[in-house]
């Protein structure tokens, strides 16, 4: 490959600069180009073309890269492996194929599907996951994921960590992070940074609108809940995002307004600032090359989140994020504490989860497991289970000697992957929740 005498500058020698562990050798780079090391490429859009690419000229092999998108004219301004004869295919197969033919030895195996509908296993099976995703669902579907595999031992140290790199670019602006589960803060630990998508007054939208954006946000929050209200809307189907199209055009036409487009829809629907090439070229750089580095060591890898930032001038910045307060982040945590009182009935216990100030944001109908025991399941369990409601908690959970809480596993409809709780029983009167 052309790339062989740039990786072997890095990987057959030493230097000062080097992560932990580093150990040059031609072991490494045989190691990057075997099938034990599989990188997955979530989105295969604007950024995920460039991650493609630059996967592949670093010299990593075997890639996989998911996508549920067509290819729309609309793209070819700047996700530069599609061309006009290409609109209407999956970006993924189209992706894969692309680089298949310009790389030689390279393997992108493309999977056009949505990324939920991939089982745990699928996941498990790649040394990096690199996300080049525009939708913070995708993000916080995807570290719920990866959190997922993390297992803590008896002294609290995270196990089976599943290394992940999420880009994101918003016009001239862009992110890189790299979540290491149990190490670093995930998204959820993070997720009030994020800033708050625009909303517009429901009387402006109903009333008086003066912009393409209000027509769109008239259907798609007025009109779709009055003519459609026994079907849930979903951004992702196409058919719901014409209708919605189509009737904003009918809505900007009766204002005398211009500029409702297909593509305006899709970006003011799920919230998406238009995508510069350069941004996106620029922060897959630097997704690529922690997984680069990641995988070999080869330099200290970025700790945590790197900001670029191009509107006017270029400036750059790196911060180390911090975890959920108190370690209780409910996704990434070894579990979050619970205290109650051991003569408590398990209902009581479920009562106590569904107020709790982190875990009721997540939870709408919980199961309860212990180990292998179901406390109480909903589903085909629940008339097994139900007995259970009206038992003492400490009967059903008995702490092992020497433990100050036990670990339960909380399953419901509304996560994507089981939540870790560390329920104890308080000591004295005062119960803490």
């Amino acid at each position: 490959m052309g790339c062989g005498y740039g990786l072997d500058q890095l990987l057959l020698r030493a230097g000062n600069l080097t992560g932990p562990g580093f150990e040059a050798g031609p072991e490494l780079r045989e190691f990057m180009q075997s099938e034990d090391c599989r990188i997955l490429c979530v989105g295969a859009g604007g950024l995920g073309c460039e991650i493609l690419k630059d996967l592949a000229l670093t010299g990593f092999v075997n890639i996989d890269v998911i996508d549920m998108d067509t290819i729309d004219v609309s793209n070819l301004n700047r996700q530069f492996l599609f061309r006009m004869h290409d609109v209407g295919k999956p970006k993924a197969v189209v992706a894969a194929e692309k680089v298949n033919s310009r790389v030689a030895g390279v393997k992108v195996t493309p999977h056009f599907c949505r990324i939920e509908e991939k089982p745990a296993d699928f996941y498990q099976q790649f040394a990096v996951i690199v996300l080049g995703l525009d939708s913070l669902e995708a993000r916080r579907y995807m570290n719920s994921v990866v959190c997922g595999f993390l297992e803590y031992d008896d002294e609290g140290n995270p196990e089976n960590v599943k290394p992940m790199v999420d880009g994101g670019t918003e016009g001239f602006r862009g992110h890189a992070r790299v979540i290491l589960p149990g190490h670093t803060p995930c998204f959820e630990c993070t997720l009030g940074q994020f800033p708050p998508q625009t909303k517009f007054p429901l009387c402006t939208l109903a009333e008086t609108p003066r912009s393409p954006a209000h027509c769109i946000e008239y259907a798609h929050l007025i009109l779709w809940g009055q003519e459609r209200h026994s079907l849930e809307f979903d951004a992702d189907c196409e058919e719901h995002m014409t209708w919605v199209y189509n009737q904003a055009l009918l809505r900007a036409q009766q204002y005398g307004i211009q500029g409702v487009t297909y593509q305006l829809t899709q970006g003011v629907v799920k919230n998406i600032i238009p995508a510069i090439a350069s941004t996106n070229a620029i922060i897959s750089a630097v997704c690529v090359l922690e997984a680069f580095k990641l995988i070999t060591m080869v330099s200290t890898g970025l700790n945590n989140y790197f900001m670029y930032m191009g509107a006017q001038g270029v400036y750059t910045h790196t911060e180390k994020m911090s975890k959920a307060e108190d370690d209780d982040c409910p996704v990434c945590s070894a579990g979050v504490l619970l205290s109650v009182q051991p003569n408590m009935s398990l209902q009581q216990v479920i009562d106590a989860i569904l107020v709790h100030p982190v875990l009721k944001k997540h939870l709408v109908h919980p199961s309860l497991s212990y180990g292998a025991t179901n406390l109480y399941a909903h589903g085909i369990y629940e008339q097994e289970t139900r007995p259970n409601l009206e038992k003492p908690i400490s009967e059903l959970v008995v702490l092992e000697e020497g433990k100050s809480y036990a670990l339960l596993t909380v399953n419901d409809k509304k996560l994507h992957a089981p939540l870790r709780l560390r329920l104890s029983y308080a000591v004295d009167a005062e119960m803490a929740s």
